[in-house]
This record gives C-alpha cells, sequence and structure tokens, in this order.
C-alpha cells in the first residue's frame, strides 16, 4: 500500500534563514532533555551552520533584488543567494539547466548584486 502526501504549500527559502527556524527549533528541543535530536535535524543544523554565509535579512534582501531582473526567476534568485557566485563561470553553472543563456553583461549585472552582499 502506498501513501501519498499532499504539497499544501511551498515557498522557497534561504539557507540563513532556515538556519535562524531550525535555531529556534534546537532551542525547543533544548528544553525538552530527555528527547534526542534526530540524526536528520542534527545533520541540518549542521549543514546550515557551515553554508549560511549572510545573515537572514540580508539573503532576503538579495534574494528580492536579484527577482527585479527579468531573466531570475525565484529558484535561481534563491540559488544564486545561497551560493553567493563570485564569477561569470560559477554563474553560469546555476544558468546551465536553463533553457537560454546569459549574455556577458547580464551576468555582470547579477554578479554586481551578489558583491554589494558577499
Amino acid at each position: 500500500m502506498t501513501i501519498f502526501k499532499e504539497i499544501v504549500d511551498e515557498e522557497f527559502m534561504t539557507v540563513s534563514e532556515a538556519k535562524d527556524v531550525l535555531a529556534d527549533i534546537e532551542a525547543e528541543r533544548a528544553l525538552d532533555e530527555e528527547r534526542e535530536m534526530p540524526y536528520e535535524l542534527a545533520r541540518a543544523i549542521e549543514h546550515v551552520n557551515r553554508f549560511a554565509v549572510l545573515d537572514a535579512e540580508e539573503s532576503v534582501e538579495l534574494a528580492e533584488e536579484l527577482l527585479e531582473l527579468e531573466k531570475v526567476d525565484a529558484a535561481t534568485a534563491y540559488k544564486i543567494t545561497d551560493l553567493l557566485p563570485e564569477d561569470r563561470d560559477e554563474l553560469r553553472s546555476v544558468f546551465a539547466q536553463e533553457r537560454y543563456s546569459l549574455s556577458g553583461d547580464e551576468l555582470d549585472e547579477i554578479l554586481d548584486i551578489v558583491v554589494k552582499y558577499a
């Protein structure tokens, strides 16, 4: 018997935002000393602590600024925000799966925005 779960809502979140959410969960669980932290939760907390570079507010601002650009959709904006690419090659890898490619000027425009936050 296969059980399916319905996705009720979905929204993008940066690693920095996830770090804040997981910190709250970790704090709540710390109050209940009898409950051991699940392995997956511990690994998720370890991951966000390692890879979150910006604070949550800055990461949201960066993603919103990137969304103002014509060729940047939400998924790509959040991916760029999490990765903070430093050059055109790194940025091109983010767009590798897209059906279009960006010009050098478009890539530079995105990198100029990223540099303000990195």
